[in-house]
């Protein structure tokens, strides 16, 4: 099977912990090289992120059990890429 190297999630989160620990916090894990938080969404208790999360070989599994872990949840998977290189996505940039 290919390997995953890049993650979009939808992620419905509380407002604690940050957004800044929350993308530190994923980031810390072991195989993934990056991980970005975007707010989409800011409700009165929780907000919608755009997460993105690279690496060689992501365990979605892992990431969810994180995710999880900071008290959030993923709402859908928007995008994988896989295979021995990811395409440019400027969906990613923008």
């Amino acid at each position: 099977m290919a390997p995953i190297r890049r993650l979009v999630l939808d992620v419905l989160k509380p407002h604690d912990p940050g957004v800044v620990t929350f993308a530190t916090q994923l980031s810390d894990l072991e195989g993934i090289d990056a991980a970005t938080a975007t707010v989409v969404e800011v409700d009165e208790t929780v907000k919608t992120l755009r997460v993105t999360i690279e690496g060689d070989d992501l365990d979605l599994e892992r990431v969810r059990a994180e995710i999880e872990d900071l008290s959030a949840s993923i709402h859908s998977i928007d995008q994988v890429a896989c295979g021995s290189r990811t395409a440019d996505d400027p969906w990613i940039d923008g």
